[in-house]
């Protein structure tokens, strides 16, 4: 591998969306997430004793995400309007 670090950018989600396939493809993407935490701080209190308590830290976080995006969906949805969503993720390969 290289010295230096490595960047990629990746597109996950790029598209219109009617608000009720917004929400299915968000909330599903967020549960996914807090669902990895928390078996994550589960594994870790059953290896080591210990919770993650930078991963408990990020399941409020996207908890608090979810209810935002509930709000502006349920906004959308009342209004009658669609949602563009594009989503990228970026990876950097650490030296």
């Amino acid at each position: 591998m290289a010295d230096k670090s490595e960047n990629r950018s990746y597109c996950l989600i790029r598209g219109v969306f009617d608000p009720d396939d917004a929400m299915q493809l968000l909330m599903t993407l967020i549960d996914d997430k807090i669902s990895f935490h928390r078996l994550s701080n589960w594994s870790r209190r059953e290896r080591f004793g210990e919770g993650d308590t930078a991963g408990l830290k990020r399941v409020d976080e996207l908890k608090q995400t979810k209810a935002e995006l509930s709000a502006l969906l349920a906004e959308a949805r009342a209004a009658g309007r669609d949602l563009t969503i594009k989503c990228n993720i970026d990876i950097t390969l650490e030296p």
